[in-house]
């Protein structure tokens, strides 16, 4: 069972992993970025979804921006004492607060082409026909279980069913390759979850995206 959502936002932030000090994004969605805002919308242990092809909808524009990140944690022991003696459970230390420079994409707006796979944590009343309504009732009212995001949740993601496919950008006609991308993790082995890449290349601003486990990817 197959569904085309079409997503839009003012920002977005896909970062490379080789990136480590300062955040750069990807040129566009990854695979990964597109089944967790899928997820968002949409999760159900029976069924996962996978990634079939991804539309670039508009030109490809970055832009630099400062943001606060906090890079500490709340311990287990104060959570414990203020669960059991009541108190405020925020962070508010300056030590706890840096900020950092990321190139980051402007006025985004993607097509997803996605389809949902049956998992073994079905139970016997999950079937696809019943999936496929929940997801697009979900996605007409605009219902979600989290607000959907481009990479990172300050930039939220707005999205809709699509009806048809926006013209692709004159500059993102013919073929565009923009290396290698993050496809996704692989959780097959809770102990040693690995990333997947693959050669990442823009037809007429379409990408295809090849099976998790299909030569073309590269651990």
């Amino acid at each position: 069972m197959s569904i085309s959502v079409e997503v839009w936002g003012s920002f977005a932030c896909f970062s490379r992993p080789e990136m480590k000090v300062e955040r750069v994004s990807y040129d566009m969605m990854t695979p990964s970025a597109a089944r967790g805002l899928l997820d968002a919308i949409l999760w159900h242990p029976g069924m996962k979804w996978v990634i079939d092809r991804i539309h670039v909808c508009a030109p490809i524009r970055f832009t630099n921006i400062r943001r606060n990140e906090v890079k500490d944690t709340i311990s287990a022991r104060k959570a414990h004492t203020v669960m059991e003696k009541g108190g405020e459970f925020y962070l508010t230390t300056p030590d706890s607060i840096q900020q950092r420079a990321a190139m980051v994409l402007r006025d985004v707006r993607y097509v997803i082409d996605a389809h949902f796979e049956m998992t073994e944590n079905a139970s016997p009343t999950d079937n696809p026909g019943k999936f496929q309504d929940m997801m697009r009732r979900r996605v007409e009212k605009g219902q979600f279980y989290h607000q959907p995001c481009f990479g990172v949740r300050e930039f939220p993601a707005h999205f809709k069913p699509c009806t048809q496919y926006p013209a692709c950008p004159e500059e993102l006609l013919g073929e565009r390759d923009l290396g290698w991308m993050l496809l996704d993790m692989d959780y097959s082995d809770p102990e040693n979850i690995t990333p997947h890449f693959f050669r990442a290349v823009l037809h007429d601003g379409v990408l295809e995206v090849p099976p998790m486990y299909s030569e073309e990817v590269r651990i």
